[in-house]
């Protein structure tokens, strides 16, 4: 079965990409979840990420927007104490930030969903790359995102995170013409 060479042979990683990468994603708590680990990853390796996201559930109160918008300091110190993330005060407080954005956003829009979705018209983005290099860093569609997210006051939203956001969430089919997931997801 050929997959993304991405993946590698890593269990945790073909799990990863086999089940969840690239799945349309229409649940807001599951696009927060997307939001605070890409966010976390900018400079680490999304394995990294990967190997703490049961950390960040329990640190996040299972991505409850509503709940991380209302971390206070103590909160914060007690977060740069658990091993279960990555400790980065930065990171930590961008996080509650964006959360308040976040429910900005849904507030104006209905959902964070419908917001972001109204990006790709509410249908995902099929590419048809053939070799992993072919993949960017970044697109017009994320460079759009990302500005608009941090008009919104957005932190750690870059255009090359966004990227990230947006073939995790299925809004853009990133997996390889030959992989066995690109005819599954794009029909």
């Amino acid at each position: 079965m050929d997959r993304c060479p991405w993946c590698g042979e890593l269990e945790l990683y073909v799990k990863y990409h086999d089940e969840e990468w690239g799945v349309p994603v229409h649940d807001d708590r599951r696009h927060f979840e997307f939001l605070v680990l890409e966010s976390a990853q900018a400079g680490l390796s999304w394995l990294t990420i990967l190997r703490k996201r049961d950390g960040y559930g329990r640190a996040y109160e299972g991505f409850d927007p509503e709940k991380v918008a209302g971390f206070d300091e103590a909160r914060v110190e007690q977060m740069l104490l658990d091993p279960g993330i990555v400790r980065n005060r930065r990171k930590v407080l961008s996080s509650i930030n964006n959360a308040a954005r976040f429910l900005e956003v849904r507030r104006e829009h209905g959902s964070f969903d419908r917001y972001l979705w109204g990006f790709v018209e509410h249908r995902p983005v099929v590419n048809r790359w053939e070799r992993p290099e072919e993949i960017p860093p970044r697109t017009a569609l994320s460079d759009a995102v990302s500005r608009d997210l941090v008009r919104r006051g957005f932190r750690f939203v870059g255009s090359t995170i966004v990227y990230s956001h947006l073939q995790a969430t299925g809004l853009v089919n990133d997996h390889l013409a030959t992989c066995f997931r690109f005819a599954q997801l794009a029909g």
